[in-house]
């Protein structure tokens, strides 16, 4: 998988929590999680961007792993949404299953990466 793909996935995936954000805000009228769900869910794309350009192997993979968590936080907030009924089951489904894709191919890409630094 290119770091292209994780880029473009994890960018729209930002634009969705934007969106998300801003239901939240004035349709839900909820402004403090929705605040760290926002916060947390566009660190990810903003991440993956640095990452690409890190300045060793070692600096690609500290960036992935802080998008790692990041979206670890974001899937956090979105469980608890769903919990406190600002989500209903369904839109958190829908958002939910793209943040587990994302998380999956950050960690093939750390663990890709771990293991050519191994080679070496």
């Amino acid at each position: 998988m290119s770091n292209e793909v994780l880029q473009e996935k994890s960018f729209a995936d930002a634009i969705r929590i934007v969106k998300l954000y801003q239901f939240l805000c004035s349709d839900k009228k909820e402004f403090i999680l929705s605040k760290q769900l926002l916060r947390s869910g566009t660190a990810v794309g903003a991440m993956v961007r640095q990452a690409a350009f890190g300045e060793s192997k070692t600096d690609f993979i500290h960036k992935l792993a802080i998008a790692q968590k990041e979206m670890n936080e974001t899937i956090y907030w979105l469980e608890l949404m769903l919990a406190t009924n600002y989500l209903s089951q369904n839109q958190f489904d829908n958002i939910n299953t793209d943040a587990i894709e994302i998380i999956k191919l950050i960690t093939a890409s750390i663990k890709t990466a771990k293991s050519s630094i191994n080679k070496n």
